[in-house]
């Protein structure tokens, strides 16, 4: 696809370059208001869940939790064994992976009997298709595309789960669809929540009003220990169903942990700037997590981020126990610094730390995703996802290859990262060696763009 080239700044006006000529926006320009849009006044909402891991459990369990009538109607996964277990958690209110407090007191607004269960590839339109008005988005990133492309086309307010794509491909896919989405006035969150945290709300907008002065440079880290290691295959699996039990550690699923996790911190970086870099450089690799067990994913990256005015970000991410860590932004500018998720800014005989109310943005984005579609307010959080997962796939590729990397060159690759086919028996893109070791990206080899 011949896109043409972005504006430095993102602005409402120019976003619309990433998608012009694409068929889904041609379309969407000519769509009318989708009746299923949720008008204000109505009573209850009706909730797909799509995508029943931990994640999905807990946004279904804080899209319960918002004001108004909710009722969870419909769910779709692709294993059985964790629709249930999802479901079982909901109602009881145990084994959930996020605020397990909301999920008190919610099995009354739980009406999702077998017939409403949905499993295999196709189940997401089924879910979508059965009458409800949100559809939350928690698969492996992977589907993010084509899921959200079938919500919007279908009429459905959306809240999907970051990161939104694990190729350009992808990326060039959910602007299309967050352009129909627009077009029929559906409200879409997604699940990058530092936007709806009270501390870094109010420490991004001192900084942007020129607290520390003209920003010189910007740190970011997400240094863990890595998943956590799934059991090895059972008897008679197939590949493709082994790796999409395994997701994390495969890059064709998750988009390796830059993108999949480290997609939080590069989205602060690009909220405090205003905007997207506009090349990458870096190296990384595999040092400690090898084996038949780790896909083929890189444990650390390390990216030289440069913006259109010459200001740069420093960006690690790492997956090695026992090492140093840290999940943090930190900004350098001309009057201060300051460490974004401490909410501290330094500026010499004037610090500033914030003290205000701790929120749970996990629930706030939900509450306003709500709030909007209940009121008929603006929201649309999908371009602004879009652009910073395009930051980690860009940061991705300079990595991979071993090159430097330019926005435009990164936003046109045409190279998509999927299976032959949707199908348990089909071929995914990466397959082990006789050794059972998945081949991985070998920089100054590897193709990216």
């Amino acid at each position: 696809m011949n896109s043409p080239t972005m504006n430095t700044r993102i602005q409402p006006l120019t976003r619309r370059n990433f998608v012009r000529g694409t068929g889904a926006v041609l379309a969407a320009s000519a769509l009318p208001l989708a009746r299923s849009a949720h008008a204000a006044g109505d009573d209850t909402l009706k909730v797909a869940l799509i995508g029943c891991g931990g994640r999905g459990t807990g946004a279904a369990a804080q899209a319960l939790s918002t004001s108004g009538s909710v009722q969870l109607w419909a769910m779709a996964d692709l294993f059985s064994d964790k629709l249930e277990a999802s479901l079982a958690s909901l109602c009881t209110g145990q084994d959930a992976q996020y605020d397990r407090a909301a999920h008190k007191g919610l099995a009354g607004k739980i009406a999702v009997p077998p017939e409403r269960r949905f499993v295999g590839f196709d189940a997401y339109k089924q879910a979508i298709d059965c009458g409800v008005d949100v559809a939350i988005l928690t698969t492996a990133p992977h589907f993010r595309p084509i899921h959200f492309e079938y919500a919007a086309q279908q009429g459905k307010h959306v809240f999907m789960e970051k990161p939104v794509a694990v190729d350009a491909v992808g990326i060039r896919r959910v602007l299309a669809a967050a352009e129909t989405a627009k077009q029929k006035n559906l409200k879409v969150g997604v699940g990058l929540q530092r936007h709806h945290d009270a501390l870094y709300e109010e420490t991004v907008g001192r900084i942007q009003e020129g607290a520390i002065g003209d920003i010189v440079y910007l740190r970011a880290y997400w240094n863990g220990a890595g998943y956590r290691i799934r059991p090895g295959r059972e008897p008679g699996m197939t590949e493709m169903n082994y790796q999409l039990r395994n997701p994390y550690h495969y890059t064709w699923i998750s988009g390796d942990n830059i993108a999949e996790q480290h997609v939080h911190n590069l989205d602060v970086c690009n909220w405090i700037k205003g905007t997207h870099p506009v090349t990458a450089q870096g190296q990384g690799g595999r040092q400690l997590r090898i084996g038949p067990l780790f896909g083929d994913i890189y444990d650390h990256h390390y990216v030289e981020f440069t913006y259109a005015d010459g200001s740069q970000l420093f960006s690690q991410c790492r997956h090695m126990p026992g090492c140093w860590g840290s999940v943090a932004e930190f900004v350098v500018g001309t009057k201060g610094k300051a460490e974004i998720n401490d909410g501290r800014i330094e500026t010499g005989a004037d610090p500033w730390r914030y003290r205000g109310p701790k929120t749970n943005p996990y629930q706030v984005e939900h509450d306003r995703l709500f709030e909007a579609i209940r009121n008929d307010k603006p929201h649309n959080e999908a371009e602004q996802g879009a652009f910073s997962t395009m930051t980690a796939i860009m940061g991705r590729m300079a990595t991979y290859s071993g090159k430097v990397i330019t926005w435009d060159e990164a936003f046109n690759s045409e190279i998509a990262l999927a299976p032959d086919r949707y199908d348990f028996d089909g071929t995914p893109p990466v397959l082990p060696g006789p050794d059972g070791i998945y081949p991985c990206a070998v920089p100054g080899v590897t193709k990216v763009l």
